[in-house]
């Protein structure tokens, strides 16, 4: 006889209400999970355990009438891992975009979240996700905050004022103590004024929204990015001030010099080496480097003008202690993160105990027991 599964279902504000957006606590748990990734305790996919994800990337074409074409960040893809530590679970991010999503009033990116036994495969909690991807973007940065930013910042710069920024920001804040301005660049002004005016509202400080790129990178402490992929930006060397910490979480380019003097921490070195060999693999190495965070600096790295990955540092081994992370005050470092389903996990697995601890959600049965075919 089987047993009778259940599993777990937590609707958006079931999420909220079990504390996803307690952005303090994400940092918290994004950190235990560089850890892990540091340890080598954990899995994505892939035969190099180190994939982003599964993309399903449609045609610019096809004689099928329901097949779906090609359009700006439309894709889905399944981000698959299994998390050791105290979490010790499998999960799948499944993930759905489409730009033109706005014209029907849907946000770009339609996310849910499925937590599996790591032995028997059954379901432990399917979840909304568009929170939980957001919040544990936004951790992420905040880890690195933590890490890598002068503890006497007090200028920080948000750079794209759209959603997953304003998580990166709200994070980073729970480790910066001493910030009294924030300048708020969008290439929309008034979407950077509306930034500006919550910031001002939420953490009582100077805000200001700007759409000029320089304003936005000019003697600022920290600076988090997270700008459109549709249109990445440029920063010149020149604007960056001794000491700075940037925080890259959207595409960018910038001058070699700056890349060249910088200090690089990428979130997980084998996370980015994978990104390498998929791009050898797509057959046009130039284009894959031009649509992935880390493209400027594969470049360099071919070029042998930076360190190959393996000799690079990942957070995780600044979080151990294994590596260094910021060794002078005025050192200019660069944090690279590119995304990984282990984060949705580890958030996701902290929500669920927090929903179950408190009975949120809605249980479902997915059998008494098998049906025999």
């Amino acid at each position: 006889m089987y047993p009778s599964i259940d599993f777990l279902y937590l609707s958006e504000p079931d999420m909220i209400a079990a504390g996803v957006l307690d952005a303090q606590r994400c940092v918290e748990v994004c950190e235990e999970t560089f850890s892990l990734l540091g340890k080598g305790d954990y899995l994505m996919g892939g035969a190099n355990h180190n994939n982003h994800g599964l993309n399903i990337v449609f045609p610019k074409e096809t004689k099928f009438p329901n097949m779906p074409v090609a359009g700006p960040d439309r894709r889905f893809a399944a981000m698959p891992g299994y998390l050791g530590g105290r979490f010790d679970v499998c999960g799948n991010k499944w993930y759905g975009s489409n730009h033109a999503n706005a014209e029907k009033g849907l946000p770009r990116s339609i996310l849910t979240m499925m937590l599996n036994d790591k032995d028997t495969g059954a379901p432990l909690a399917l979840m909304s996700a568009n929170l939980l991807s957001a919040a544990r973007t936004g951790g992420v940065p905040g880890v690195a905050a933590k890490h890598l930013a002068n503890k006497d910042a007090r200028v920080v710069s948000v750079v794209g004022c759209g959603p997953i920024n304003k998580a990166c920001f709200t994070a980073i804040m729970t480790q910066l103590r001493a910030v009294q301005k924030v300048v708020c660049f969008d290439l929309f002004l008034e979407k950077a004024k509306e930034f500006a005016s919550w910031v001002h509202k939420e953490y009582g400080v100077e805000a200001i929204g700007v759409d000029d790129t320089e304003a936005g990178f000019r003697d600022v402490d920290v600076i988090t990015i997270a700008a459109s992929r549709l249109k990445p930006l440029h920063f010149n060397d020149e604007w960056i001030k001794a000491g700075a910490t940037i925080l890259v979480s959207g595409p960018f380019n910038t001058d070699a010099s700056f890349l060249n003097d910088a200090k690089i921490v990428y979130d997980h070195t084998a996370l980015q080496e994978a990104y390498v060999e998929d791009a050898i693999a797509s057959g046009n190495k130039e284009a894959y480097y031009t649509s992935v965070i880390g493209g400027p600096f594969f470049r360099l790295i071919d070029a042998g003008k930076l360190p190959a990955l393996k000799d690079s540092t990942g957070l995780g081994d600044v979080v151990n202690g294994e590596k260094p992370g910021r060794e002078r005050a005025e050192e200019r470092v660069i944090f690279i993160a590119c995304g990984m389903a282990v984060f949705d996990i580890s958030w996701g697995f902290e929500v669920l105990q927090n929903a179950k601890s408190k009975g949120i959600g809605q249980v479902l049965n997915l059998w008494e027991r098998p049906s025999q075919a």
